[in-house]
């Protein structure tokens, strides 16, 4: 597959950063607000694997925002969601994962932002943060921009810029030095801050109104700070209206799958949810902390990753719904896990707060307890796939990204998963199997390969025929 013979067909742009943490993400929504508010249609992505970013984008583009992810999707996957969800935009905006260069190994840039970008042909925005230095940062700006020829560097946003001196001395500097222009001029504001918390950015979900609000004046803020200008390559034009693409559902749904979603569960990718639902299964949403019981006619349910350390006391109290989940198990429902709902099957959640340790009750599912810690896991995943699950599917590729341990696991346990990359729950094994429960700290992308989805519905609909 050549990467020239699949160009965008629509303007599309990259926010990339010189590291994680530049502001990549406020001047991404900056961007699509700035197109939206001119009529146009924005189409945002995100590059790797991320849950919380591409929920600032919708706030701002309203249209769901797509993962783009090397590792998990292969440069096809990657050109087949770009073009698919494109589909009646005027542009994309595609913000960026860590550095450019930084992907899934130090070998090569594969999976990076710089990847991503060659092979949509778009043109990347770097984003440097300017705040603790001054002409050196001209130096770091030329290095990202020299260090790979192929690639399409159209501007330059600096933020944390802390004075018209400051700016000038940066310009200074890269005068005669640097021929791609500075478009954007983000000076230092405290008000423009998103809060952040030790996975990163704070899910939307957690204070909708408040949320949005921010988000939308930080973006309208930021995108008065962006020399549009000066995007002489973007040109962006109304594209002719299109049919609305179908759902991809061939029949009525056969089944109702249950997806805990509130504050403490919200790690989806959207492409898990439409896979679901392209095999023909009705989604319907329900919440851990506040529901006493699932949607009438679930046959399957998925618990997906978020933050249940953060409300374990209102998972802990709400009784019902844990008994609800735990005699489902018992009765042989599918149940699919991820990272936070791995946490919520286990017996205990313990976090430490102030120096105190926590103990609160969780389902008990899986004989084990789930200890808060300080160290980061954070990995691609690859491995091999021993479960009745996920049968005939033998390798899955997938992330994990957590600072909690599972502790005093009982050797007979049986695991879905051999790892051949990443850590896992225990000694490079993933994915506990009790009853029809598959549980894991690996985070998977059924967009990645949607025989993922479809063996779900088909265990949820054995299920709803018992």
């Amino acid at each position: 597959m050549k990467h020239h013979e699949h160009r965008t067909n629509i303007p599309a742009v990259v926010v990339g950063g010189s590291s994680s943490g530049v502001g990549k993400t406020l001047v991404a929504t900056a961007i699509m607000y700035h197109f939206r508010r001119k009529g146009f249609t924005v189409q945002p992505f995100k590059v790797g694997p991320d849950f919380i970013d591409p929920s600032y984008h919708e706030v701002i583009s309203n249209r769901q925002s797509y993962n783009l992810d090397a590792w998990m999707m292969g440069e096809r996957g990657i050109l087949k969601k770009f073009y698919k969800a494109s589909s009646g935009a005027d542009v994309a905006v595609i913000e960026g994962v860590m550095g450019i260069f930084d992907g899934v190994s130090g070998k090569s840039d594969f999976g990076s932002t710089a990847h991503v970008a060659r092979l949509l042909n778009a043109q990347i925005l770097l984003v440097v943060d300017a705040g603790k230095t001054g002409g050196s940062i001209a130096a770091l700006i030329y290095g990202f921009i020299n260090f790979d020829k192929k690639l399409n560097v159209s501007g330059v946003v600096l933020n944390n810029v802390g004075s018209s001196k400051h700016l000038k001395i940066i310009r200074d500097n890269m005068r005669g030095r640097i021929n791609v222009p500075i478009v954007g001029v983000i000076t230092r504001n405290s008000v423009l801050e998103l809060k952040e918390r030790h996975l990163g950015l704070i899910p939307v979900l957690e204070n909708r109104r408040i949320a949005e609000k921010k988000i939308v004046s930080s973006s309208q803020i930021v995108s008065k700070s962006i020399f549009f200008n000066k995007f002489k390559s973007l040109n962006v034009k109304k594209q002719m209206p299109l049919p609305a693409p179908s759902s991809g559902r061939s029949h009525e749904p056969v089944v109702r799958i249950a997806v805990a979603k509130d504050k403490s569960f919200n790690f989806y990718y959207a492409d898990t949810i439409e896979s679901l639902e392209m095999n023909d299964a009705q989604v319907v949403y329900f919440s851990p902390i506040k529901d006493n019981k699932l949607p009438d006619g679930t046959s399957g349910i998925i618990l997906g990753g978020g933050f249940p350390e953060i409300l374990a006391d209102d998972l802990e109290k709400n009784r019902n719904m844990k008994k609800v989940i735990l005699r489902a198990a018992q009765e042989g429902m599918p149940i699919y896990a991820e990272c936070g709902g791995l946490m919520y099957l286990t017996k205990n959640l313990i976090t430490c707060k102030k120096g105190k340790t926590k103990k609160s009750k969780m389902v008990g599912l899986i004989d084990a307890d789930t200890s808060m810690g300080r160290r980061l896991t954070i990995n691609y995943t690859e491995a091999e796939n021993r479960s009745e699950f996920f049968k005939g599917i033998s390798k899955v590729r997938g992330h994990e990204f957590h600072y909690s341990q599972i502790i005093s696991i009982d050797k007979d346990y049986h695991f879905a998963y051999s790892l051949r990359r990443g850590n896992g729950i225990h000694e490079k094994k993933d994915g506990l199997v009790v009853y029809n429960c598959l549980a894991s700290y690996m985070h998977l992308n059924f967009g990645a390969d949607d025989r993922l989805g479809k063996r779900i519905v088909e265990l949820s609909r054995a299920y709803s025929r018992q």
